[in-house]
Order: structure tokens, then C-alpha cells, then sequence
């Protein structure tokens, strides 16, 4: 198994350097080819830290391993806000007053609930990717018409992404960039559905208890960096951002690819034990950053209550699939 584990380390340590390649590459050729900053970061940039998900999924859902890819969208969601969230709110108390955040927020839930319903018969096909893969279509139109009505330079948000965008002057860079990025996003994404596939294998536990924990986690780095460079710097708006835009994708985009490319199949457990924690901390998450006047503010305390949470939940999951194994070996003659 050791080969395994350090597969899987060298794995996700290329799949977070090559998502950041990814998101500079293709936000760097965009904005080469004059598209608004803000439509860079509502888009590419999201996209970018939900490829991870995205290809594993993928990957995942065409070899035959569905619990993999249902864990790992929900799974991602839950480690975005509990675990990342929870840990930048701890390392710096974050302020948030982007206009583009009380946009986000409330369409978060309503994608929430429209996963949910399509979750509701344990069963994803191929039309119902399809439909999640229009939602996420509206979505980005949606957001896109928003954020043009307004002044975007009075936005924190899009002075964010400018900052965070390449201001290179020839198309070269951002292209090799962006070819080197998505090829090593491929290969780690492979070498990580191998290595998780074989240690799930090897210890008896489920794909979709793997995809949940282990490669949520590995899969919610690029998101983590993101985060941690933008606080490090005091843009805050953008860490938000950058946790409700991925959660989005991952519901949306992650689900949706992976189940056109083969129907999904979602045991009972995702219905009464992970989806209401993701939603829950969803709850959670606007309960504590929203202010209807003057900016929200998540403090350290707010951290500390995320981060314990998914403490709690992965302790839960661990337990289950103890006494999981417990009782079929108690079974089994």
C-alpha cells in the first residue's frame, strides 16, 4: 500500500500546481483576448478550482466507480466551507463587501435544492446531467448579466481578479500555460482515482466513503490555496467567492459531467447523511456571513464552528464504516 499512498500524495500535490497552471493559463489567455475581468473570475477562475473535481469525477464515473463521484462533489462542498472556510476564518477573521456576494449566496441554496431533487430517486441519468449542465449554463449567463448592469469597478471582487489575473502581453505564455495545466490535471487525476480505488480496495471501505474524505480533500486543495493567498493578502471578497463559485461548479458541473458520461447511482447514505450536511453547512455558512446592511463578517468564531463540524463529520463517516465492516464480518460465517 505504500506505493499507493505515495502515489496518492505526488498525486494531489500536481493536481493543486497544475489547477493553479490551469486557472493562470486560461484567465491569462482571456484576458488577452479582452474579456471583463469579472466575467474571468465568475467563470474561468471558477471553473478552474473545480477542475480537480470535475476530471476525477469524470475519470471516476467512466471506470465504474459512482460512489467516487458523488462523494467527491459532495464531499468538496462540505471540506469548502467546514474545513477551508473554517481554517482561513480562523488564520484572519474575514470581512466581506463585494455586491457580487449577495448574489451568490442565495443562488448557492437554490442550486442546493435543485441537486437535491434530482438526488431524490438515488439515481442520476444521463438527462439529468444534461439538465445540470444547462443549469450551470443559466447560471454563468445569470451572474454574467448581473455583474454587467453594475459599476465593476466600484466591485472589491473584480479589483481582486484583476489582481489575481496574468498581465502578460503575448498570448504564448498563458497558452503553454494553460496546455501544460490540463495535461498534468489529467495524469494526477487518473493516478488518484488509481490510488484511491486500490486503498479503498485494500481497507474495505466504500468508494463513496473515499470519495467523501480522502479525495474531497486532495480535490478541495486548489481551493484551499486560493484561499490562503488571498487572505494573506486581505482580499477577502475573493475567498468567499471563490468557496460559494466552486461549490456551485461542483454540483452542477461535477455531477453533471460525470453522470452524462455514465448514470450515477447514489446509495441511501448520501441521502440522510451527506447531502443534509451539506446543506446544513450551507445554512450555516449564510447564517453567519450575512448582513442586510453594511458588510459581513466571519470571525473567528465562526471558524472555529466550521472546522469542528467537519472534525465531527469525518469522525462520523469513520465510525459508520467501522461498524459497517463490523457487522458484516459478524455475518459472514
Amino acid at each position: 500500500m505504500l506505493i499507493e499512498i505515495t502515489t496518492l500524495m505526488i498525486g494531489f500535490t500536481a493536481l493543486t500546481w497544475s489547477a493553479d497552471r490551469f486557472v493562470a493559463g486560461a484567465s491569462g489567455t482571456a484576458r488577452l483576448l479582452g474579456a471583463p475581468t469579472l466575467i474571468i473570475g465568475i467563470t474561468i477562475v471558477g471553473f478552474g478550482t473545480s477542475a480537480p473535481e470535475i476530471l476525477i469525477s469524470a475519470i471516476a464515473a467512466w471506470e465504474g466507480q459512482p460512489g467516487i463521484a458523488v462523494g467527491n462533489a459532495l464531499g468538496s462542498n462540505i471540506a469548502n466551507i467546514a474545513l477551508i472556510l473554517g481554517v482561513t476564518a480562523i488564520v484572519c477573521p474575514l470581512t466581506l463587501r463585494s455586491a457580487v456576494m449577495t448574489r451568490e449566496m442565495p443562488l448557492l441554496g437554490l442550486v442546493t435544492v435543485a441537486a437535491l431533487l434530482l438526488l431524490m430517486d438515488h439515481y442520476l441519468s444521463r438527462l439529468e446531467g444534461v439538465l445540470l449542465l444547462l443549469g450551470l449554463a443559466g447560471v454563468l449567463a445569470w451572474l454574467i448579466s448581473q455583474a454587467s448592469r453594475g459599476d465593476p469597478i466600484a466591485d472589491a471582487l473584480d479589483a481582486e481578479v484583476t489582481a489575481e489575473t496574468p498581465q502578460d502581453t503575448s498570448l504564448m505564455r498563458p497558452l503553454a500555460w494553460l496546455s501544460v495545466g490540463l495535461i498534468v490535471l489529467l495524469a494526477s487525476s487518473r493516478a488518484i482515482i488509481w490510488a484511491s480505488v486500490t486503498i479503498a480496495q485494500a481497507l474495505g471501505v466504500s468508494d463513496l466513503v473515499i470519495g467523501l474524505s480522502i479525495v474531497a480533500l486532495g480535490t478541495s486543495l486548489p481551493e484551499l490555496a486560493t484561499c490562503i493567498a488571498s487572505v494573506r493578502r486581505r482580499q477577502f471578497d475573493l475567498v468567499l467567492g471563490n468557496i460559494i463559485g466552486s461549490n456551485i461548479f461542483n454540483l452542477f458541473a461535477v455531477l453533471g459531467v460525470a453522470s452524462t458520461i455514465t448514470p450515477l447511482t447514489a446509495e441511501r447514505s448520501v441521502l440522510v447523511r451527506d447531502f443534509p450536511v451539506m446543506a446544513g453547512l450551507t445554512i450555516v455558512l449564510f447564517a453567519l456571513a450575512w448582513r442586510r446592511h453594511g458588510p459581513a463578517r466571519l470571525g473567528r468564531i465562526g471558524g472555529c464552528v466550521l472546522l469542528a463540524t467537519y472534525v465531527g463529520y469525518q469522525l462520523a463517516l469513520g465510525l459508520s464504516e467501522l461498524n459497517g465492516l463490523t457487522t458484516a464480518s459478524e455475518v459472514t460465517p
